[in-house]
């Protein structure tokens, strides 16, 4: 995975953090996270800010 498979990252993130509000995530904590989930293979100097909202958006269309 990388940071622009932004739909596979928020499926993903649905899945491992089920209790957790996608809205109350700091991007710190996000970015944090995403690195750790397995397949995930990018530097982290690619990520931005724009990507890590689309990937929460995507997160919180799972879960609802």
């Amino acid at each position: 995975m990388k940071w622009t498979d932004v739909q596979e990252i928020g499926m993903a993130l649905a899945d491992t953090k089920p209790g957790v509000d996608p809205l109350a995530v700091r991007f710190t904590d996000l970015m944090d996270w995403v690195m750790a989930l397995p397949g995930f293979d990018d530097e982290v100097k690619r990520c931005n800010e724009k990507i890590l909202e689309a990937i929460q958006q995507v997160w919180i269309a799972e879960r609802d």
